[in-house]
């Protein structure tokens, strides 16, 4: 692996602050071919990808504001949804489930390198991302409002993304040695 490559995966970091610029149709693809290149047992090809435009984003930002309003109060409701909307890309991402649990696993692992492989390709192309999961997602009405059947497929994550308003300093990570050991 060239420096470079590792530079990149040391670099990427969560974006919270993107601009209001999209960000054009063919870099997602771009990513997007990137993220179908992760392993998955079996060829399974499990992630699906869907665009939130800003009917179905709208509908989320409602459902979270009264989650925020019932929780801190309708101002911090109020500001949550500003920061929202202006994010300007969205992506849903979900794993199709298996009659087998064991590989309804591997399929929601091979997604979650999926989504790790989307996220290296937008920031090696300037665009932040931010991979959320947040309380409205697991509200029941989620999966309607953003269009998938959790009957046949698993919540990944919403993927936020647009060019970086700001730069992100680089979090803290545990030690090495703290996370790995070698066994005899």
């Amino acid at each position: 692996m060239a420096e470079a490559d590792l530079a990149l995966l040391h670099a990427r970091q969560t974006c919270h602050d993107f601009a209001p610029e999209p960000v054009d149709e063919a870099l997602l693809t771009q990513a997007l071919e990137a993220a179908i290149r992760a392993p998955n047992h079996h060829l399974t090809n499990p992630w699906r990808f869907r665009s939130l435009g800003p009917q179905t984003r709208e509908a989320v930002i409602r459902a979270n504001t009264v989650l925020v309003q019932t929780k801190r109060g309708a101002d911090a409701g109020r500001k949550k949804a500003e920061r929202w909307r202006a994010i300007p890309g969205w992506l849903l991402v979900t794993s199709l489930r298996d009659h087998d649990p064991f590989r309804s696993r591997e399929n929601y692992a091979a997604c979650c390198c999926a989504v790790q492989n989307l996220m290296l390709a937008f920031s090696a192309l300037g665009v932040g991302t931010k991979w959320t999961s947040g309380a409205v997602t697991r509200l029941p009405v989620f999966p309607g409002l953003v269009g998938y059947a959790p009957e046949a497929e698993d919540f990944v994550g919403l993927i936020w993304y647009g060019w970086p308003a700001l730069e992100t300093p680089l979090s803290k990570r545990q030690p090495l040695s703290e996370v790995w050991s070698a066994r005899p």
